[in-house]
């Protein structure tokens, strides 16, 4: 079976065959995709995913609501977890994050209403020997205005990369088995 290259090894290839690329609208899981893909700037998304479970712990399930709350007192204890990213800048930034997406939801009715409008509410297709990106306009304009509501971490790359792992963008190598299959039948996932 072909796969995108960067599937290499059983947790990544677990995630490229489950969850990559498919078409997310579930809102708890949109918040975990933003949080977790300002986590990994700088380091690799390998780390991220063996870390995941550990964040899903500390960070009440990604529950926005409760993360908006979060005080110094629960940042310290943040700091001290050996099982997330222990960056000051980063664990306040999921924090301000999850005030800004609360903010965001109540302008646009949903997080998911206003993320997918930059793509016209459906996936944005690579077309064939088109090269995969680091970023793109969509990227850069959801970039710029997350930054105008108050977001961190979410530079055009990074906004990029939350774009293709859910589903907004569709980057699988057009030989991957799972660009056919997401293509025919693009589904819905939500996420724990």
């Amino acid at each position: 079976m072909k796969r995108c290259e960067w599937a290499r090894t059983e947790l990544s290839i677990a995630y490229h065959d489950k969850e990559w690329g498919v078409p997310l609208h579930d809102e708890r899981s949109l918040f975990e995709f933003l949080i977790l893909e300002g986590a990994q700037a700088g380091l690799s998304w390998e780390t991220i995913l063996q870390k995941r479970d550990n964040y899903r712990l500390a960070f009440d399930n990604f529950d926005p609501v409760k993360v908006a709350k979060y005080n110094a007192r629960k940042v310290e204890s943040l700091l001290k977890n050996a099982g997330i990213v222990r960056n000051r800048l980063k664990i306040s930034a999921a924090i301000q994050n999850a005030k800004a997406f609360l903010a965001v939801q109540q302008e646009f009715g949903s997080f998911d209403s206003y993320v997918w409008g930059f793509v016209g509410g459906k996936p944005r297709r690579r077309r064939r020997g088109e090269p995969v990106l680091a970023q793109t306009p969509e990227s850069e304009a959801l970039s710029k205005d997350l930054l105008k509501k108050g977001f961190k971490f979410v530079g055009p790359t990074i906004c990029y990369a939350f774009m293709q792992a859910v589903g907004m963008v569709h980057d699988h190598n057009p030989q991957c088995f799972r660009s056919r299959e997401i293509r025919q039948k693009p589904g819905v996932r939500k996420l724990k």
